[in-house]
């Protein structure tokens, strides 16, 4: 009997991460597939006629124990991979989606949903079991269940298929990312502010180098990027980065990518949808294609002349520096980070002192705390690895969740920054309360100091906890941050502008050796550059986005690569901007359904996180109680119990339109 098997008498009843060893994950998930097709068996075969309690309520806890081990498996395989790992998640792939499969093509389940559905009226039902009711049919009916015979089974294979090459993606994209490193040697030091000198020699001494190297960790070659006057080291190492899953070796994903596509389109048509973009927006704010596009366009045009403006004054400044020209996607941050010293005098050398990690974990609990009550005690593990801290929430003296924090980059992680949950919250059947981790790649220091972009991050990612945290309803499928897309990112983005406020700043962003407050002129040129150099990131994300939209909103293409030069032709890329993030590494639409056709989903939010903020601006109180108590009854605390619209409508009144966003990065004056 695996660990999995046993009750756990842990604090909170968090995994025994102690105990739990790799070889006890496949018994683990077979036994927990076997106990979830008995249940959902039982609930389809039943001759009782259909409730909501007997058929949806029974979904809700027919997988149990397989939310158990899958809640721990996947947190470790994204956080801390492992070969034994990463072969069984490509083993895991295609046995999830078959087992998904077969409880959509369940007849005698889904007939059983539509008995309800059709006499949803006659039911009694609350609004939130309506709501319910609603999303597993639809849920049923876009996963194939309305289709018969070879149909039904094209659609079995298609979705398995894409199970298999989203798992290749990704893990070929984390093989690019640990195997390739850049040695420096003393010499090629100079120049670099402290901080990136001991994560360089930090990295060295993980991969056991003998000095220190440049790895294509975000948090190590970004700043690398910004500071090092090696034009030639600069170029390789960008080269090298935006190369990843494009090296033709044996994890180069362009194939993957271009299958990935047919796949989709495959899929949309079974369903009867004219393009993939369109099957994926349905659900969606957004709708349509052409409500995606109209978004993304009216934004571009304003930022792309703001990039282009900058852009010549950085060439000026790199050929005062004497060197030839154009310039290139190597040189943008160096001297993007060389004006912003000349016209903000902010240096981020000098900045991170006053970042450190504890500071703004400090910063993010204490907004926390003054918005909606929430009190955070640090518990002791043992958690899945050693860099991870814990601590208990709880409101009134009230337990309220578990909250993990992974925030240090190492090989075994994949990149990025994101909010997971090893269990959600629900009320039925009991009161479950979430265990929710943040993982983010920060440099590793003693003591961590973090960029401005990186504590922005952390609040990002906590926004999203607090969407798990506070969730508030009966049913885990409509619980947290389980909504439409393209508005699971406004809770973590509005998190971010409790960063901007000058008060939390003056409290908490304070020297890590003698505690001395930011001064106050440092602290008026940070937030005076908020909005510097908005074109280039603007410009940088809707490339990304269009690439993303236009894949989907059509035939795919059967060379990707090519697909995506003509998209970013047509769109005029400024030469010296390269996407966020270009086809063979772009996590977000081919390591899962997840964002596809949903990347734009970041703007999208971005429009009603600006105007929510606002809510706090019109009162001139940044934590006013009414306005917190709007906020979490209506979007923290309801999950998916209405629609997204509907949530934001009642929250504020009305929908924004896009002139928050604009002003928001600063990009009014171009529009």
């Amino acid at each position: 009997m695996t660990i999995f098997a046993q009750t756990w008498t842990t604090p909170f009843g968090l995994p025994p991460f102690d105990q739990i060893r790799d070889e006890d994950f496949g018994p683990a998930f077979d036994a927990a597939l076997t106990e979830a097709r008995a249940n959902i068996a039982a609930i389809a075969d039943s001759a009782d006629a259909p409730t909501f309690a007997n058929v949806i309520e029974a979904l809700e806890l027919a997988e149990g124990a397989l939310d158990r081990v899958a809640g721990v498996f996947y947190n470790l395989s994204g956080a801390d991979s492992n070969d034994a790992r990463e072969a069984l998640m490509r083993d895991l792939a295609p046995k999830m989606s078959a087992f998904s499969s077969e409880v959509s093509n369940n007849k005698a389940l889904f007939a059983k949903i539509e008995v309800l559905w059709q006499g949803r009226d006659d039911l009694g039902l609350t609004a939130e079991q309506l709501r319910v009711l609603t999303l597993y049919r639809q849920m049923f009916v876009r996963s194939g269940a309305l289709l018969q015979g070879e149909a039904a089974e094209s659609l079995t294979a298609v979705k398995s298929r894409l199970a298999v090459l989203g798992t290749q993606f990704s893990q070929n994209l984390l093989a690019d990312e640990r195997e390739w490193s850049m040695p420096l040697a003393e010499d090629d030091l100079e120049g670099l502010p402290d901080f990136v000198i001991a994560s360089a020699r930090a990295a060295g001494q993980e991969r056991g180098a003998g000095g220190p190297v440049v790895t294509l960790n975000r948090s190590l070659i970004v700043p690398f990027l910004q500071f090092s006057s090696r034009r030639a080291l600069r170029q390789r190492a960008y080269e090298a980065w935006v190369a990843r899953g494009a090296n033709g070796n044996a994890s180069d994903n362009r194939a993957i990518a271009a299958e990935t596509l047919a796949l989709r389109e495959e899929r949309a048509k079974l369903l009867g949808y004219a393009s993939f973009a369109d099957f994926k927006l349905e659900p969606e704010m957004a709708k349509t294609p052409a409500a995606v596009r109209d978004l993304l366009m009216r934004v571009w045009t304003p930022a792309k002349a703001k990039a282009e403006a900058d852009a010549k004054v950085l060439e000026a400044m790199l050929q005062a520096d004497g060197l030839p020209g154009p310039l290139e996607a190597w040189d943008w941050r160096y001297y993007s980070e060389k004006r912003r010293r000349a016209e903000h005098d902010l240096d981020e050398a000098a900045l991170k002192p006053y970042l450190s990690l504890d500071a703004m974990l400090g910063a993010q609990f204490d907004c926390a705390n003054r918005l909606f009550g929430l009190e955070f005690c640090e518990i002791a593990g043992p958690f899945y690895h050693p860099d991870v801290r814990g601590w208990e929430v709880t409101r009134g003296g009230a337990h309220l969740a578990v909250f993990l924090g992974d925030y240090f980059a190492r090989g075994s992680k994949r990149s990025g920054a994101w909010c997971s949950a090893m269990r959600s919250q629900r009320k039925l059947g009991a009161d479950v309360r979430p265990i929710v981790v943040n993982v983010c790649n920060f440099a590793k220091g003693d003591p961590a100091l973090l960029s401005y972009d990186d504590a922005r991050t952390l609040f990002h990612e906590f926004g999203h906890a607090l969407h798990q945290m506070l969730s508030d309803v009966t049913y885990g499928f409509i619980s947290g941050t389980s909504v439409a897309r393209d508005f699971v990112e406004l809770p973590s983005q509005l998190y971010e502008h409790w960063l901007e406020v000058p008060a939390v700043l003056e409290q908490h962003a304070r020297h890590w050796q003698t505690g001395a407050p930011m001064p106050a002129d440092m602290l008026k040129r940070l937030l005076d550059a908020g909005t510097y150099d908005q074109g280039f990131a603007t410009v940088e994300f809707i490339s990304s986005a269009m690439v993303d939209l236009e894949f989907h909103a059509g035939a795919a293409p059967a060379d990707p690569m090519q697909k995506q030069a003509e998209i970013l032709e047509s769109l005029g890329m400024p030469r010296a901007i390269r996407m966020r993030h270009a086809t063979p590494h772009f996590a977000h639409v081919f390591s899962g359904d997840g964002y596809s056709s949903g990347y734009y989903s970041y703007m999208w939010s971005e429009v009603m996180d600006a105007d929510a903020f606002a809510a706090f601006e019109e009162v001139n109180d940044p934590f006013d109680p009414d306005t917190a108590a709007r906020l979490e009854k209506f979007i923290l605390s309801a999950g998916g119990s209405e629609e997204a619209e509907a949530l934001y409508t009642r929250f504020r009144g009305r929908m924004p339109g896009v002139e928050a966003l604009l002003k928001g990065r600063g990009l009014l004056d171009a529009a």
